[in-house]
């Protein structure tokens, strides 16, 4: 398995969710906001100011990457062919 893709991938599907967890935030009652999880996850996103919206959301795709460098070097140990 190859880093980048998969990096990629993990990165754009995170950022995506994110997006998806604000427009929810925003259109939903205070008492199913998610903001409040967010806090200790992302460092420096502030419900909900654009600039930090920008954190918020640079951030997942950052943990996406971090997600990848784990699991793909994992994943190719534990897969590899035995002889």
């Amino acid at each position: 398995m190859k880093i980048v893709p998969v990096g990629h991938a993990l990165s754009v599907f995170f950022a995506i969710t994110f997006m998806l967890c604000v427009i929810w935030g925003l259109l939903t009652p205070q008492s199913m906001h998610m903001h409040q999880a967010w806090a200790p996850l992302l460092p420096g996103f502030h419900w909900i100011s654009f600039p930090g919206f920008l954190i918020g959301l640079a951030e997942a795709y950052l943990y996406g990457w971090y997600a990848a460098l784990l699991f793909v070097p994992l994943y190719n140990l534990f897969n590899r062919e035995r002889m």
